[in-house]
């Protein structure tokens, strides 16, 4: 009968806290517990589209900078932390376990001249209000902010797909054209050839021609070194093998247009607004503010609200007792120190985020001259030097068929056409490049901008 009762009290104590211990932040935890979860099963569900776009007969820009994005393991190491953060936020907010003691009389066990004698002790210690909410204000700031560091990893993990895409634009087409030429030149010294025979050429002409042959085959094997240490690179960007080859890229990029110069005052107020470095900095000044708060209310007392029963007393209304406990804050140096630690780091990320916003607008400002200039030099090599280079060579090669030119000029045209035709490939990736940047610039996602146009 004894141990009934003691197992009745030690049951009903605990009970009296239950509800003191029930939270509401589940809701918050989950919603952000999904996102980062859907950004993980957006990457395993697009596996299928990677291997298709990775073997297909051409690597498109948008579609590599995807790839690189749902497979790089170093997007997946920020992803962790996002999550990480989100687990700490459950944490907080959120009162700590009751305490529960149980004290037995040994020596009333099984003795004939003493009744049975215990206690039992149930307590629940409760912050002074809106200590637990600025607690868990906290948290949620600091894991909102760890979600655009994963953005700005993201952002800036497309950038170095995009623009190591556009160096492997370059080198593949630089062989095409390097191909080109040594056909090219090859019926040039065929010509030669022909003219040594009819006697209106020089044995040095056909000579010439084999040493530019040979200067081709050299830079053939250059461009196809950089082509391959450039696939080896993008492999790496994808998680595989750096020996896998890769598909050719497209033969034109999509080139975007540029916005107007007199539009920089609103993209750089669009860069401000979205940049997520920009808003992570903003919200940890904004969790270092909670946290300043949550330091000043240090000063106040928590309670620990007690019940207990303890059958050793005589009179049965003395066994049944319930106790308050108040802390006394009198390490005033310990809190005020803290609350001047969270203030100067919350005043550190304010003045980080308006560096950071002033950088912002500069480099867009930047990056939106640089693409007016890539434009401009790619412009000039479509409308002037490209045809001029390629009117020149015709002019040559008829000038030393009829003599009225001698062989140089032909291989003096030859050359100045291929430079001017690299070099235009180089200025077509350099406009994607750019275009690249100013996204970056914006807080955009690079490389996968749909309003282009194909050039």
């Amino acid at each position: 009968m004894r141990m009934q009762t003691f197992g009745r009290t030690v049951r009903c104590v605990p009970a009296l806290f239950l509800v003191a211990c029930a939270t509401t932040a589940g809701g918050s935890y989950d919603t952000a517990r999904s996102d980062v979860d859907r950004a993980d099963v957006a990457s395993i569900h697009a596996a299928s589209d990677d291997d298709r776009d990775l073997n297909g007969p051409e690597l498109e820009r948008a579609s590599f900078v995807r790839a690189v994005l749902r497979r790089n393991p170093s997007l997946e190491s920020a992803r962790q932390g996002w999550r990480a953060a989100i687990a700490r936020s459950r944490q907080s907010g959120v009162l700590e376990d009751p305490m529960v003691a149980i004290e037995v009389a040994p020596l009333s066990v099984g003795s004939s001249s003493a009744r049975f004698g215990y206690s039992a002790t149930a307590s629940q210690r409760l912050p002074w209000p809106g200590k637990l909410s600025l607690e868990e204000a906290v948290t949620r700031a600091e894991a909102d902010a760890t979600r655009r560091d994963y953005e700005g990893a993201r952002r800036a993990l497309a950038l170095s797909a995009a623009l190591l895409y556009d160096e492997y634009f370059v080198s593949v087409r630089s062989l095409e054209i390097n191909a080109h030429h040594v056909a090219l030149m090859g019926e040039i010294k065929a010509g030669a050839l022909a003219q040594l025979e009819s006697g209106r050429g020089s044995a040095q002409d056909p000579l010439q021609a084999e040493a530019e042959l040979a200067h081709m085959e050299h830079d053939a094997v250059t461009l196809a070194s950089v082509r391959d240490v450039t696939v080896a690179q993008m492999d790496e960007l994808l998680h595989r093998d750096p020996s896998l080859p890769l598909p050719p890229p497209t033969k034109a990029l999509a080139l975007s247009d540029v916005p107007g110069l007199g539009e920089s005052k609103r993209l750089g107020d669009e860069a401000a607004a979205r940049r997520p470095d920009i808003e992570a900095a903003r919200l940890r000044s904004r969790a270092e503010e909670a946290r300043a708060e949550r330091a000043e209310r240090e000063s106040y007392p928590d309670m620990t609200l007690s019940t207990s029963y303890n059958s050793m007393w005589d009179m049965p209304e003395h066994r049944w007792m319930v106790g308050l406990a108040v802390n006394l804050p009198l390490q005033r140096g310990r809190r005020v120190g803290a609350v001047e630690e969270a203030r100067a780091a919350r005043a550190r990320f304010e003045s980080e985020s308006i560096s950071m916003t002033d950088k912002a607008r500069t480099e867009t400002e930047v990056a939106l001259k640089r693409l007016d200039e890539a434009h401009h030099i790619l412009h000039l090599f479509e409308t002037r030097l490209l045809p001029v280079a390629r009117d020149q060579i015709d002019a040559a090669r008829a000038g030393f068929i009829s003599s009225r030119n001698d062989f140089v000029t032909v291989v003096s045209a030859e050359k100045n056409l291929r430079s001017v035709e690299l070099e235009y490939e180089g200025a077509r990736a350099n406009v994607d490049k750019r275009a690249a940047e100013l996204e970056h610039a914006l807080g955009r996602v690079p490389g996968l901008n749909e309003k282009a146009v194909s050039r």
